[in-house]
């Protein structure tokens, strides 16, 4: 996590023991549409109403990983995380401040009822909230519910990780009725993540944000790959971290974890005795040897004094290429058998690492400096079932972080649902660690801490 203090490596702990609502996020498409006004002003030279409202993505026949990445690179290719962003943060934050003064935006009621073409009682309310918030210019002020109101809907929605339909779902009312001042504590927390975290951007690196729920892959100061990811569930939270992509296993074998392995497996053998030959996995002793699962005990009360491990192949739990980068966590980024859940809007339901979707086109673009590895190359040596660890040429900086909030260089703000609760532990953290700070000072017996 680089050079950390104590105190936030305590603060990112806690936020990670946290359990969160399993409702938190939901209807998640991407990052978000350009909207060149910052958030309440609308200049003149450039009109938010002017700039183009996301396509509305027709009915797919059949959503494939090909399709999804493009779909959400297509959304923009401002990078979420580089050297601006904590810059960034800050002036959306005093922007919103200036908003806060003024009195916010006004709220929908959650049982208006709004349709394109149609006038509805809401319909000059909902303009107004657009217009405070900058999806929608200063002018158009009244009216039924026209294609401007509606491309202003779409833009709030892909600004808040939403599908941009133009249909004012509860969701999109509900993210409407955020007030300004908890936009603002999500701006400072994601502000205070950022200014902890030292990465070393490269002119090559991944992001995944963990409450958007994708990956990104940056080049030269520019989105060139967007992923969907899958993260932790909010029980099993993913970390946040930085370290480099070190290699790229095609055909990986799975090594349990032992809090998986005491847990889950150790269940199903109580359960079903062939459960480990069925899922393909064999146990192993502490010097790698195979042993027999019925010398083993599975009354899961003690931690397992051996590893579970599963063979590579089509019913590996990390699918065709795990990607490897050293962490404390032992977590990493891989394919999944279970591809199905990429479609979902909902997608945190790992224990811990970030599943990717149309990981070989990432695998790709990591071993692009590598000639022998293009994609077909690679399709082909995952096609012959080998086991094969490829260490990059180069290492790839990557940092999963926790932002709920940001803003592009494009000037427009993002948000995102807090699924795992961190950002209100950390503002309460902070500020009861400022409390004892300043009455520290007063007493004699710890005065010397705050010198």
């Amino acid at each position: 996590m680089g050079h950390m203090s104590k105190r936030h490596a305590m603060i990112l702990a806690v936020g990670m023991l946290a359990s969160a609502s399993a409702l938190a996020q939901t209807e998640t498409v991407g990052q978000a549409w350009p909207r060149p006004a910052t958030a309440g002003t609308v200049p003149t030279t450039a009109n938010p109403a002017h700039a183009a409202a996301p396509k509305t993505a027709a009915p797919a026949a059949a959503s494939t990983a090909e399709s999804r990445s493009a779909a959400a690179l297509a959304l923009t290719h401002e990078p979420t995380y580089d050297e601006g962003s904590a810059q960034r943060i800050k002036d959306a934050a005093l922007s919103y401040s200036d908003l806060a003064v003024r009195g916010g935006w006004p709220a929908i009621p959650a049982d208006a009822k709004f349709a394109l073409g149609a006038q509805g009682a809401n319909d000059d309310l909902l303009r107004k909230r657009l217009i405070v918030s900058g999806d929608l210019a200063a002018d158009k002020a009244s009216g039924a519910f026209d294609q401007d109101l509606a491309d202003a809907v779409k833009r709030f929605q892909a600004r808040h990780g939403l599908a941009p339909t133009a249909t004012m779902t509860p969701r999109t009312i509900a993210a409407m009725n955020v007030p300004v001042q908890m936009r603002i504590r999500q701006l400072e927390a994601s502000l205070q993540r950022l200014e902890n975290m030292d990465f070393g951007f490269g002119q090559r690196y991944v992001v995944v944000n963990i409450p958007a729920a994708f990956a990104e892959a940056v080049e030269n100061d520019v989105v060139v790959r967007r992923y969907r990811v899958i993260v932790g569930k909010t029980e099993k939270p993913s970390p946040t971290l930085t370290t480099q992509i070190s290699s790229v296993v095609l055909n990986p074998t799975w090594t349990v974890p032992s809090s998986i392995a005491k847990t889950e497996i150790s269940a199903h053998m109580r359960k079903d005795p062939t459960y480990l030959s069925r899922m393909h996995m064999e146990v192993l002793d502490a010097h790698d040897n195979p042993i027999d699962p019925n010398s083993v005990d599975w009354s899961g009360t003690h931690t397992p004094n051996f590893t579970v491990r599963q063979h590579n192949g089509t019913f590996n739990a990390l699918g065709a290429v795990k990607i490897d980068m050293p962490n404390s966590y032992s977590v990493y980024m891989h394919d999944t058998n279970q591809r199905n859940l990429f479609s979902d809007d909902y997608r945190f339901d790992s224990h811990g690492c970030s599943r990717v979707d149309n990981v070989r086109d990432l695998a790709a673009w990591l071993l692009k400096d590598q000639p022998k590895w293009s994609r077909a190359a690679i399709d082909a040596e995952i096609a012959s079932g080998q086991h094969l660890d490829v260490a990059m040429a180069k290492k790839v900086p990557v940092a999963w972080i926790y932002l709920t909030a940001w803003m592009t260089k494009d000037q427009t703000v993002q948000f995102r649902n807090d699924v795992y609760h961190q950002d209100e532990q950390l503002l309460e953290a902070t500020a009861e660690e400022a409390a004892f700070f300043s009455n520290a000072g007063s007493h004699p017996l710890t005065a010397h801490m705050t010198r």
